[in-house]
């Protein structure tokens, strides 16, 4: 009998240091894995609204009465008011792009507390990863909902969204670099702007026997040697030969009537 006792004894002494030896292993790891964010998790408060919902109506044998309402008026200042008072670990940030987290929420009034809902969202800024989202009973009870679920991924997950918006931050900032100008673009600094005008007007141009307008007309012709013509019926053909190599000119075609037109 006594030797039970001692195998007994013995068993409980063994297990009993296994479990402390177990306990004191998870503890260390779990010291060596938990680390505590350096800074406070910057959350977005979304344009949320406030549905007010409300209906009656009775009526005798001589009438019948029913009354209505309804609408929806913006929530947004109230919730970052109770985050301020419920979650006073995170800062509330106006700008969306500098925040770590964005809140959804949306309160319903008008309702009894066992009718309405709140329904609350959080979401990791960068990724755009769902957090958390609830239902609730109250404002109160969303914004402290969303606030946990905050605490506890900022504290497992700060380091990794910071070095993701380290990442992204260089992007956004980084200066548009110059674009290679092309063999079309290069082609365009070279033309040359020609604006011509006739007297009388209406005439037809034609740059290298092509015809591209009437004038008074401008038109853009390429670099290089180019002959330009202005014909009227009744007027003797005018005729220019230019150079181009970029800029503006002028042309003024005096026409000439033709001695048998004269006539």
């Amino acid at each position: 009998m006594k030797d039970y006792r001692l195998a007994a004894i013995t068993f409980g002494s063994l297990l009993l240091f296994a479990c402390t030896v177990f306990v004191g292993a998870l503890a260390e790891d779990s010291g060596k894995m938990v680390k505590v964010p350096s800074e406070k998790a910057r959350v977005y408060v979304t344009d949320s609204q406030s549905w007010e919902v409300s209906n009656g109506a009775g009526g005798t044998a001589g009438g019948f009465g029913a009354e209505g309402s309804g609408g929806a008026r913006p929530q947004t200042a109230e919730i970052i008011k109770t985050f301020s008072e419920r979650c006073p670990d995170v800062t509330v940030n106006n700008i969306r792009q500098k925040t770590d987290y964005v809140v959804v929420l949306e309160h319903e009034g008008g309702k009894t507390v066992f009718n309405h809902r709140n329904k609350v969202a959080v979401f990791a800024r960068v990724s755009g990863d769902s957090v958390m989202s609830k239902s609730t009973f109250s404002l109160g009870a969303s914004v402290q909902e969303a606030c946990e679920a905050i605490r506890a991924d900022w504290a497992k997950n700060f380091e990794a969204m910071r070095a993701a918006q380290a990442e992204e931050a260089p992007s956004r900032a980084r200066p548009l670099m110059p674009v290679p100008m092309g063999l079309a673009a290069r082609n365009a600094m070279s033309e040359t702007r020609l604006m011509v005008a006739s007297t009388p007007d209406g005439a037809d141009i034609a740059v290298d026997g092509s015809f591209v307008g009437n004038t008074p007309s401008t038109v853009n012709v390429p670099e290089g040697d180019h002959t330009v013509t202005v014909t009227k019926n009744g007027y003797k053909t005018w005729e220019r030969k230019i150079k181009s190599m970029g800029g503006n000119v002028r042309l003024n075609a005096e026409l000439e009537a033709q001695q048998d037109a004269a006539k």
